[in-house]
């Protein structure tokens, strides 16, 4: 049994793994699938909100003779990660009052 993973989770977990380095999609799914069950087909919508929401931009970098899209955090993207964790810390904190009681 698994827990579901919220948009504002995953948008997070996004921004934390973009924020180490640039990097492009399959690179992002493969880290995301090492913590929870995530599909190229569901991280595209996040990486498009993510930008409509400025906090990533993209780049065009060429790879093997094509081009490849990479994502890069913004200043507002750096803001909002640190928002999040802050929110996760506190989350998780009270979760851990009930469940370790």
């Amino acid at each position: 049994m698994g827990f579901p993973i919220s948009a504002a989770l995953l948008d997070s977990m996004v921004l934390a793994i973009v924020e180490k380095e640039d990097t492009y999609g399959y690179e992002i799914t493969r880290n995301l699938r090492e913590v929870a069950d995530v599909s190229e087909s569901t991280l595209y919508p996040v990486l498009r909100r993510l930008q409509k929401n400025l906090l990533l931009e993209t780049y065009d970098r060429e790879y093997m003779g094509r081009n490849r899209r990479y994502y890069r955090v913004t200043a507002k993207g750096i803001l909002a990660l640190e928002e999040y964790k802050s929110e996760w810390q506190h989350h998780k904190e009270m979760v851990d009052k009930i469940l370790d009681q």
